[in-house]
This record gives C-alpha cells, sequence and structure tokens, in this order.
C-alpha cells in the first residue's frame, strides 16, 4: 500500500477520539465505518484453497502488495506457481468485454480447472467464460444460473417421484395411487404390491431396490397437519400493494409425519411384514440403505425429544428388526451437530460418533452384535468432525481440540488414528486454530492457522506424518498495525463452578486510552449448537468492531451451555435456555475488569441476533442487576414460538412448563434496562410475531423500549440501518452523547 493511503486510514482512525464532547459527529462514525477496510491491510493471508480432481496439485488466490494473485501448489514437487498468466487472461476478458480490468484486480467467481489443467472456467459479469490456457483462447459459455432460493424448511414431496429402475434393469418400482406397483420393462405389464396407502398414509416415491434386485424397501408415511406462519411484505419491489407471505414452519408440539419402514419380496410380489411399532415415537426416521450384499437395510430412528437414538437393521427375508445402536442420553443425543456413523466392509463393523463417556469420541462397533470393540479416541477431550476414513489401512483422519494442556479448548487440531485407537499422530502441532484442506487422495494437505491475535500462516503438509513440506504464505500485517489496530486479547476466567475455564476475547478501540473508563458490550450468541467465540485471525468483525470504535470495550465468550466442551457442560443448556451460561459470563467479565480498571461494570450491555436476541433481552430481564442495556435482533423470544427443531433439541417435549419460565414474552415485565428490539419483516427463520409478541407484553406491562422494524427484511441482525440505530442507541445510552443528526442535508 502506498504511503499516502497508510496516512488516509491513520488520519480516519485516529483523529477523532471519543472524549466527553456533548455530540458524536458523523465523522466519527465514518472512523467506525472505516473499520471495515481493516482486512484489507493485510496481505498474504484468508487462503481458502481447492484440490484439482484427484491430483497433487491445488489452486487458491491471495491478497498481496501487486493485487490478487492466482497461484497453484505443485505438492508433489513442493512448487509453488502462478495459476496461470493473468496478464494473458485480462486482455482477452478486455478485448470481449470492452471494460479495462487490471490483471491484479480481477476477481473470478466460481473459478474452477479442468482436470489436465489446460482450461479455467469462471464467472464474471453475469457470465460464465471458459479459457484455453495454452493460446488463452476466452469463450462466453452462457449467462450464470440463478441460484436456487428455496425456503430453508421446505420438506421433500415424497408422493411424486419417477419409477426407479431395478439394479438388473427388469423392473421399474413406482407409486401409484399410494400404493407401490413393478412394472415389468420388457413387457409393461404392472403388479400391485401393497394395498393400503391413501392419501394421509401413502407409500414414499423414495424407492430402494436391493443390489440384487430381490427386495424392495421403503417408507410408508402417515402426513401431518402444516403449521403456516403468515407474514406481510408490506413495500415489495414490483408492486405497489403488499403481500401475505406464508411458510410451512412446524413448530415445538406440532404433529409430524411418521414413517415406517415397509419391505416387499420382488419374486412372490408379497409384502414382507416389519414391526415398525417401536419407532413411531419419531422426530426422524431416515430412509432405507441396503447393505451391499442385500443381507438387510438399515434405517436411523430418532425418537421425539431426542433422547433416543438408534441405527436399524432389517433381515431382507424375515423383515426381523435388529438395533445395532442405541444411543441414550437422560438430557438429549445431539444428533445435529455430534452424529457421524460409517459402515466398514459392508456393516461388519461401524464407526460411530457418541458423548456416551462425557465427550464426544469415536468407537468400533461390532456390525454383528452391536458391542463395543474399541474406543477409537477417548480422553477429556472432543472429536469435532472425521474428516476420511481409510478402511484398507484402517485409518482416520478427524478433527479434534482441547486435547493440549494448557491450549485453548477450542482450537482445533487435525489427527490421524487408527481403527484400534493406536497411532494417534497430530498432523497440525502448532498451538493455533487450525484449517486444512486435504488433496483427494489425502497425501497431503493445506493448513492455515492462526488465532485472534496471532497472524495466518498458510503451509502444505504430508497428511501421512504432517511433516511440513513447504511455506505457502505468511501474513503480512505491517499497514494494519500502522492504523492503531488493537489486536483482541484472550482472556480466560473461572466458571460458576470454580473449576471449569470460560474461554473468550477482548476488543479494544484503535485510540484506546487505558487512563480512560469504557462501558463494556457482549456480542452474544449462547447458541447450544455450537461454540461461537472468535479463534481465528480477523481484524475486522462485522458485528462489532465499528462499535467497538465508538468508545466502547467489545467482549465475545462461551459460557458453559453450549457446545464442543464436555457434555456435563454442555447439558446446563436443557429445558434452560433463559441460563444461556449467564453466570459464567457475569464472572468472566468481573475477572476482567479486576485486572483491567477501565472496564466499567456499571455500563455493561450485551446485543446478538436469533438465538442472541433471546439471550440479550434473557439478559436484561434475568440479571438486570448487571447488564443494564440491550440490542435484541430477531429473538426467539419465546421457543414455542420458534421452529421445532432447534427448540425440542434443547427443550425437550413434550411441552414442559420450562418454555414459559424461559419465555422473554411471559418474563416482559422484569424489564428494568434500557432495550432496542430489531426484526426483519419477512424473518422466515425466527417467526417475526415472536418479537412483536415481546413488544405487546412490554407496553402492557407499561414498559418502554424502541422498536424498529424492517421492510422487506429476512433474518438479520440489523444491516447498515439496523447498526447505525444500535450505535445511536448505545451511545445515547453510555456515553450520554448525541449522536449526528441524520436527516441534517450536512
Amino acid at each position: 500500500m502506498k504511503l499516502y493511503n497508510v496516512l488516509f486510514w491513520m488520519a480516519c482512525l485516529l483523529a477523532f477520539p471519543v472524549g466527553s464532547r456533548a455530540q458524536l459527529t458523523a465523522e466519527d462514525y465514518q472512523r467506525a465505518d472505516s473499520t471495515i477496510k481493516f482486512n484489507d491491510l493485510v496481505y498474504h493471508a484468508f487462503v481458502n484453497p481447492t484440490w484439482i480432481d484427484s491430483t497433487s496439485t491445488c489452486w487458491y488466490s491471495v491478497k498481496t502488495r501487486k493485487g490478487t494473485e492466482y497461484l497453484r501448489i505443485l505438492a508433489d514437487k513442493q512448487k509453488k506457481v502462478p495459476a496461470f498468466d493473468q496478464e494473458k487472461l485480462c486482455a482477452r476478458i478486455n478485448e470481449q468485454t470492452g471494460k479495462k480490468y487490471s490483471p491484479w484486480k480481477l476477481q473470478l467467481a466460481r473459478l474452477s480447472f479442468s482436470h489436465d489443467q489446460k482450461e479455467i472456467t469462471f464467472e464474471l459479469e453475469g457470465y460464465t467464460w471458459k479459457c484455453e490456457l495454452t493460446k488463452y483462447t476466452l469463450t462466453k459459455q452462457g449467462p450464470v444460473k440463478k441460484p436456487d432460493n428455496r425456503y430453508w424448511a421446505e420438506r421433500e414431496d415424497e408422493t411424486d417421484g419417477k419409477p426407479v429402475a431395478s439394479p438388473d434393469s427388469l423392473w421399474f418400482a413406482l407409486i401409484k395411487n399410494y400404493n407401490v406397483y413393478l412394472k415389468d420393462r420388457k413387457t409393461n405389464q404392472e403388479f400391485q404390491l401393497s394395498y393400503d396407502g391413501s392419501a394421509g398414509d401413502y407409500y414414499s416415491s423414495y424407492l430402494a431396490w436391493s443390489p440384487d434386485s430381490k427386495h424392495l424397501a421403503v417408507n410408508k408415511i402417515r402426513k401431518n397437519e402444516k403449521h403456516y406462519i403468515y407474514f406481510i411484505e408490506s413495500s415489495p419491489k414490483d408492486q405497489l400493494q403488499p403481500i401475505l407471505q406464508k411458510r410451512d414452519y412446524l413448530k415445538p408440539g406440532d404433529a409430524l409425519p411418521i414413517k415406517r419402514p415397509a419391505l416387499f419380496d420382488v419374486a412372490t410380489r408379497s409384502q414382507v411384514p416389519v414391526d415398525s411399532a417401536p419407532f413411531e415415537n419419531q422426530y426422524d426416521l431416515s430412509g432405507p440403505s441396503w447393505r451391499k450384499d442385500s443381507r438387510a437395510f438399515t434405517f436411523e430412528f430418532n425418537q421425539r425429544g431426542h433422547q433416543v437414538y438408534q441405527v436399524v437393521e432389517v433381515d431382507a427375508v424375515s423383515g426381523k428388526i435388529k438395533i445395532l445402536i442405541d444411543e441414550r442420553s437422560k438430557t438429549f443425543v445431539e444428533y445435529s451437530g455430534k452424529h457421524f456413523r460409517y459402515d466398514v466392509n459392508d456393516g461388519r463393523e461401524l464407526i460411530w460418533m457418541s458423548e456416551r463417556d462425557g465427550w464426544n469420541h469415536l468407537y468400533l462397533i461390532d456390525g454383528a452384535s452391536g458391542a463395543v470393540k474399541n474406543p477409537i479416541t477417548k480422553g477429556d477431550w472432543v472429536v469435532r468432525e472425521v474428516v476420511h476414513v481409510d478402511e484398507k489401512n484402517r485409518e482416520i483422519i478427524f478433527a479434534g481440540s482441547g486435547r493440549n494442556p494448557g491450549e485453548d479448548p477450542y482450537f482445533i487440531h487435525y489427527y490421524k488414528v487408527g481403527f484400534d485407537g493406536s497411532g494417534l499422530v497430530d498432523l497440525t502441532p502448532e498451538q493455533l486454530n487450525h484449517s486444512a484442506t486435504f488433496s483427494s487422495d489425502y497425501k497431503y494437505l493445506i493448513d492455515n492457522y492462526s488465532s485472534v491475535n496471532v497472524a495466518p500462516t498458510t503451509v502444505l503438509r504430508d497428511a501421512t506424518s504432517g511433516k511440513l513440506l513447504m511455506e505457502l504464505e505468511k501474513a503480512d500485517i505491517d499497514d494494519l498495525l500502522a492504523t492503531g489496530w488493537q489486536k483482541p486479547e484472550v482472556f480466560v476466567a473461572k466458571a460458576r463452578d470454580g473449576k471449569t475455564d470460560i474461554w473468550g476475547n477482548i476488543y479494544r478501540p484503535t485510540n484506546f486510552d487505558p487512563k480512560k473508563s469504557y462501558p463494556v458490550i457482549e456480542y452474544i450468541y449462547a447458541g447450544p449448537q455450537g461454540s461461537f467465540a472468535q479463534k481465528t485471525f480477523r481484524p475486522f468483525m462485522s458485528p462489532f468492531t465499528g462499535l467497538c470504535e465508538l468508545g466502547f470495550i467489545i467482549v465475545q465468550l462461551d459460557g458453559m451451555g453450549t457446545s464442543n466442551r464436555s457434555k456435563a457442560f454442555h447439558d446446563v443448556c436443557y429445558k434452560n435456555l433463559k441460563d444461556a451460561g449467564f453466570p459464567d459470563r457475569i464472572l468472566w467479565i468481573k475477572a476482567a475488569a479486576k485486572k483491567y480498571a477501565y472496564m466499567d461494570t456499571t455500563r455493561v450491555g450485551l446485543f446478538g441476533g436469533s438465538a442472541g436476541g433471546q439471550n440479550t433481552l434473557a439478559g436484561l430481564l434475568f440479571h438486570p442487576e448487571f447488564y443494564k442495556a440491550g440490542s435484541a435482533s430477531c429473538g426467539c423470544h419465546d421457543n414455542r414460538m420458534d421452529k421445532m427443531w432447534w427448540n425440542e433439541q434443547w427443550m425437550g417435549y413434550p411441552i414442559g412448563p420450562e418454555y414459559a419460565e424461559c419465555s422473554n414474552v411471559v418474563n416482559a415485565p422484569k424489564l428494568e434496562g434500557k432495550l432496542l428490539l430489531i426484526v426483519g419483516e419477512v424473518d422466515d427463520n425466527v417467526d417475526p410475531a415472536s418479537t412483536m409478541q415481546v413488544a405487546d407484553a412490554l407496553i402492557k406491562a407499561k414498559k418502554d423500549f424502541e422498536l424498529v422494524v424492517l421492510p422487506g427484511v429476512n433474518h438479520t441482525l440489523g444491516g447498515d440501518f439496523g447498526e447505525r440505530k444500535r450505535r445511536d442507541f448505545f451511545v445515547k445510552t453510555f456515553l450520554h452523547e448525541e449522536t449526528p443528526d441524520w436527516n441534517s442535508k450536512k
């Protein structure tokens, strides 16, 4: 970056310190907005490699002081070369588009290489292009396909499907009049296999043939009543009048479709009885999956309430059921984030993920008896993800965290281990947070590692031993540091039990002055489905870096009730979402303030969206002695109003009194602090009625609050307008200063 550019950003970021003025100006907000450029002041970082089909070559783009460079890594030769001639390609692009692109500012979307690496395709100017790399012949392929904007909760239609051919090509299986039929492919003669299908209790069109074509498996589905949410799109783009929107949206306690496995013998054209009664109290039952030798099929059963999860095998001849894995919990089996199954040797063994010993680990299961042959991983740490199972060498590559004493327990490392639990190797040994991408043959990996306050390094490693083969990129943050950017501080304090470490980060503004007193604002998201405090280097965090710059200390941490620690740590959330780890969060902030006197615990606020919106208001309602102000966006303020899967997972089924006890609507009269509510009027993730019901309850309780409704907006933290309202809210509440007159012509 040229010197005058660095000086410009330094001027923007340092010239307007927050003091005791009567009013913050638009320039203060411009300085806050300028922090969005922080990521642009980092070079040789944020690498996202893509391996080229079954080769030892990958490519990536990276921002350098020259511009955006596209590079190829020849892993087997340990060599880095240009991905292609950017100047030649740019010249061809300019010829065909009539534009004047710079070779070092090309942003090629969805770039991909052919297997022989002689062609590339990419998207630019709304079109897909192909370039032959020998003569740099550029061809426009056609307009870019518009993305499929399907509703996230849309269910597959299992009543209408194409006929399914048998593996031996002699038969079609199809659904007709809600029943299962066979059709001879030579004679077109049809044979009806089932007779009990109906509009309300039909056979699925997802028909599964056994590999030997002798049997057919399918689920019979008893349909449920749909639950719709409705909202008004007040300001549509293509017409004057509002539009009534509706979505199929199941909520806790609603009826679900019930799936029952069915089995048919093709030779006798008869149905083989399968006892489905033990599995009808279900949240879900998967489709049938046949063994390769056709001896049986399996399905997975998730009991309603998520306290029982089973892998079940059905004998192809007798229809007899055998439970291979029976996972149970007094709280919940977390099927959504900690589920992995791999059938070894056609199901003679299974690799299974479980928290049965109190930590998330892998087990080798006997496929005949269901008994545990041996734990594959064990200890007071967790498996985060299985990357690859190598049946031939009986090895597994996986991601895990918490294994190294004294290290941040959320830092991800990549490991290799044998099926018998032997030979555990840390492939990524640096005590930082790792993100790895493996070649298709799993001989090599590209490893990015960093932390919130350590800039990234990207390396090539041997995926067998973890041996460092080549350093690819090392981040240059000199221009970032020249702005006065403050490295976040990792801070650790004890949880409510006095033993468990709670990890989080402290963020300070660029003009930080330890002699001043700063309000503390927590950016909160305590959803039990994950852990959320930043672990990877990113100097600009869109939810809060600009807000921090206006004169606040921002904190972010993971309290009890969130995931990726022990089962006991996680179980705190069960039927108790109002807890949100607040006892741990409050102790953590107090411990930080004890160390740093400039953190003012009489001015503590919080903000968040979705579950974080629920957490924000819960902090004000249930801990008013500590939290004095909050901005809650699109909150699921009553778990009975939100999506079924998320809320029944953590709050349980059937609906109990805990739902009301945790409800921000029911508890709204307890509000003491300052509150800003933000909601998108067409939010189909969290029913916007949830926010409006809070507003209604607050009005009835004669409480004061602010409400911002964003026309035409879906699930959001607030967007540009919401961000400005949130900044104004905290500036007025905690700094007691006037904010800019946004309607002024100036």
